[in-house]
This record gives structure tokens, sequence and C-alpha cells, in this order.
């Protein structure tokens, strides 16, 4: 064996041992984690309302991005240049009037009635006797959790492909095993504390790999005039049409759908800290932003050929950057960067789903009157979350779509279906439960008749059609019928403070 082969495999075990120590301390905060979450539905699912607001800050924005940003935003940057920053503007200024906002109302109301799911605040709001809404919710997030978890996995699988060499396949399994792991074990304190770790990790590969490698290139202004010389659009922030930016701010209509970020605004353990929360999570949004925007523009001048990427793919050039520029130790931390984003979506995504499950239809419905023990209760939960994860690996194994459009369809139909209702339901009295309903049926269909009409998805983001129906057709429906008798009542408790 030569000395370059010896140095490639010593440079690769850096990598590796980095990347392990990285998956270990996750797998340890999930055993650490694991007493507390076992205690009930409630600690499991929103860690007893009892989050610190810089853990909830950080949880729900990178909860939100996923591997969409580290893969697929970078990867559009380096396709279409700087203008790609139009699909994250939209999401940020959205997240800080709901931090500011939207979350207080939510998180005061969810204490008042004890709801600890999405579909429990949806019940108490409009006092469910028939169980009707949680069905109808639990049927959505359902359809499009799968394919959301889905997306994180063939994101995982990727970064192992570019990262290491492994087999796509063989990566995509390994990441559903990782996040399996301690999600089962730790639950919703276990999720919170990694993506607070996960955020710093994030946020520190979005800084480091863009810097260097413009450092590397010659500089900043070296970097920008090689791609003005390429195609001008490569630095023109404003080189897209009204119609395409119109669609990607409106990828911000998603976040108040997303029960995944939901769920750290009703976690946290007094509604006064959302403002701190606010703060800290906008300017962390901004920079990981700006960080993946800025690896998309020196991907390109480093690699201006897309078949000089791996498999030609723009998803990768992220793990490909960084392992060109990177010491193996760093590289190998960035690459558990990659796998934070995934982790920290999916691993909430997984709590939802099977918190819908087990709270609103086995709890809730199936078992009504009954005193089920909350031990019972978490150990339905846990082999819900294993078995959610099977079916997200089948369909990860025959997904074709990339990562950022299957996640945008996932958090489209979320955000059409569950956005626009609760809005309502939060900030007018008159909203009915007629109206949620036939506003969530609008805002799923519309979604999915969208993405699936070649020439409606090419004029607009299904997101923003599902979202005005689902929001007219609440209103519309609402206005048409009459208020539960605990309305008025159900809705002053939006305004108590905890």
């Amino acid at each position: 064996m030569d000395d370059a082969a010896e140095m490639t495999m010593s440079a690769d075990g850096y990598a590796v041992a980095a990347f392990v120590a990285y998956l270990a301390m996750l797998i340890g905060i999930g055993v650490y984690t694991s007493r507390y979450s076992s205690k009930g539905i409630s600690e499991y699912f929103i860690g007893g309302r009892s989050v610190n607001r810089y853990v909830v800050a950080l949880s729900a924005v990178v909860s939100g991005r996923s591997a969409w940003l580290l893969l697929g935003v970078t990867g559009m940057a380096y396709s279409m240049g700087p203008s790609a920053i139009w699909a994250v503007l939209g999401y940020i200024i959205v997240e800080l009037f709901l931090f500011l906002y939207y979350a207080k109302r939510l998180r005061n109301f969810t204490e008042a009635r004890n709801c600890i799911t999405v579909p429990d605040f949806y019940a108490a709001r409009f006092d469910d006797k028939d169980g009707w809404p949680r069905i109808l919710l639990v049927v959505i997030f359902l359809i499009f959790m799968v394919g959301y978890v889905s997306a994180q996995f063939v994101a995982g699988g990727k970064a192992f492909a570019s990262g290491f060499g492994i087999e796509m396949n063989h990566g995509i399994l390994l990441t559903a095993v990782i996040v399996v792991l301690y999600t089962i074990l730790g639950g919703f304190l276990a999720v919170s504390i990694t993506d607070m770790i996960q955020a710093v990790l994030m946020i520190l590969a979005l800084v480091i790999v863009p810097f260097i490698a413009i450092f590397n290139f010659g500089g900043l202004v070296t970097m920008l005039s090689e791609l003005s010389m390429m195609d001008f659009a490569y630095v023109n922030p404003f080189a897209i049409s009204a119609g395409a930016a119109i669609g990607f701010l409106g990828i911000g209509l998603g976040s108040p759908g997303n029960p995944h970020i939901l769920a750290r605004y009703m976690s946290i353990d007094n509604s006064k800290h959302l403002k701190t929360a606010a703060v800290v999570g906008t300017v962390w949004n901004v920079i990981m932003a700006w960080g993946a925007v800025f690896v998309g523009l020196v991907g390109r001048a480093w690699f201006p050929e897309i078949d000089m990427l791996p498999a030609g793919d723009t998803e990768n050039l992220f793990p490909l950057l960084a392992k060109e520029h990177l010491h193996p130790v760093i590289f190998g931390v960035v690459l558990a960067s990659i796998f934070a984003a995934i982790m920290s979506t999916a691993d909430s995504q997984l709590l939802v789903a099977a918190s819908s499950v087990v709270r609103d239809i086995y709890d809730k419905l199936m078992r009504k009157g009954e005193e089920v023990p909350q031990k019972t209760l978490v150990f339905y939960s846990r082999s819900v979350v294993f078995l959610i994860v099977v079916l997200s690996l089948i369909f990860g194994y025959v997904a074709e779509d990339l990562v950022f459009w299957l996640v945008l369809f996932a958090w489209a139909g979320l955000g059409a279906s569950i956005g626009p209702t609760s809005i309502l339901s939060l900030y007018w009295e008159g909203t009915t439960r007629s109206g949620v309903m036939a506003g969530m049926i609008a805002g799923t269909t519309v979604t999915i008749a969208w993405y699936f009409t070649p020439v409606l998805s090419d004029l607009m983001y299904e997101l923003i059609p599902g979202f005005i129906a689902g929001l007219l057709v609440t209103w519309l429906v609402s206005l048409w019928t009459s208020p539960a008798p605990d309305t008025k009542r159900a809705f002053e408790d939006m305004f108590k403070d905890f």
C-alpha cells in the first residue's frame, strides 16, 4: 500500500471517529433522559411543559429546517445563485411573528386545557364530542409525515454516500436506526436537548465551510468575480421572476401548520419567555440561511459543472465541499451537522405522528373514559415510533424525488391543512368546528391536486393555493354554522398567563 492510500485511510478514520463520537453522545442523551420521559405522555411528547426558552428557540428553528436547508437550499443556491435566499426569507419572517404572537396564545390555551398534542388543542377549542376532528388530523399527519420522515432518511443516505462512500440504501437504513434509537429512549426532552446541540453544529458548519472554501479560492471578491463571469445571475439576488419570488416567500406559510414546530411553543416553561426565544431563534435562522446560500455560491465556483458533483446531484454539494477543504476531524463534525439537520426534524415528526396515534386515537377515542396507565401509553408511543420508521424506510427506498421537493410537498400539505385553521382558531372567536374540518379537507385536497397537476404546479408552489383554500373555506363555513357552547370561555383561555 502506498503512502497516499495510507494517508487517505487515516483521514477517513479521523472523520469516522469524530462522527461516531457525535452519535454516541446523542444516544447517551437518549439514555440519560429516558427515565424522565417514561413518567407519562406529557413528559414524553412535550417535556412536561418545562423546557428552557433557549432550548425551545433552537429546537423550533432546527426542527423546521431539516436536510432541506443543508442539502436542498445549498443545491438550489448552486443552481440559481443568491436568488435562492427568497426560499428562506418567508419562513424567517413568519416564524418571528409566530414566536412573538401566535405561540403565546397557543401555549396559554394548551396549559389551561391540559392539551398535549395539536389534535388535543382542536378538540378542546371546539368542545369535540365524537372525535372526528382528531381522526381527520391523524390521517393528515400520517399522509404527509411519512413522506417527510422518508425525505430525511434519503438525505442521510446521500450524506453517507458522498461523505464516507457507503452505498446509499445502506446509508438510509443506518440513518433510520440512529434516529429511532434516541427518539424511542428519550422522547421530547432528548429530542429538544439534542436539537440544541445540533443547532450549534449546524451553524458552525454553515459558517466554517463557506468561509474556508472562499478563503482557499482567493477571497470573496475573487469568488464573486469568477461567478459573475460564468453568469451574472450567480451574483444577483434579484435574478428571479416575481412569481417565483412569491412562491418562495410562500414557503413561510407552512410554519404555523407543521405540528413539530407547534409542539415547541407548547413545551416552553413560561409564555413570557417567548420574546427571548423569538430573538434567539430569528438570529439563528438568519445565520443558517445565509450560510447555506454561500455554500451554494462557493460550490459553484469550485465545481463549475454539475457533473463534477457525485452522481451529478446538487444535493451532494455540501458534504463534498466540506471533504475537500476541511481537516478530516472537522469534516466528521460537519457530516455530523448534516445528520443534526436530518435528526432534528425526523425525531420531532416521529413524536408528533406517534402522539397522534396513541394520545388522540387510542387514549382519547378507543379507551375514552378509561384510566390508561401512563407507562402503558409511553410503551405504545415508542412502539408506534418504531412502526412509523419502518413505513418511512419503505417509502424512502422507493422515493424518486429530490429531498428538496419531497420536503416541500409534505411541508405544504401540513401548512395548508393546519396553518389557516389554527390561526383562525386562535384569533377569531367565531371559528367553528365544522369550519375547521372543512378547511382542513380543502387545504389538503387543493395541495395534493395542485402538486399532481403539472400545469398548476409549474405555475405556483402548491402551499399558496392550498393555504388560501383552507383559510377561505374555514371562514365561509364558520359564518354558516354555529359555534360550540364553550367557544367564548375557550377563547378567553388564550389570554391567561402561565
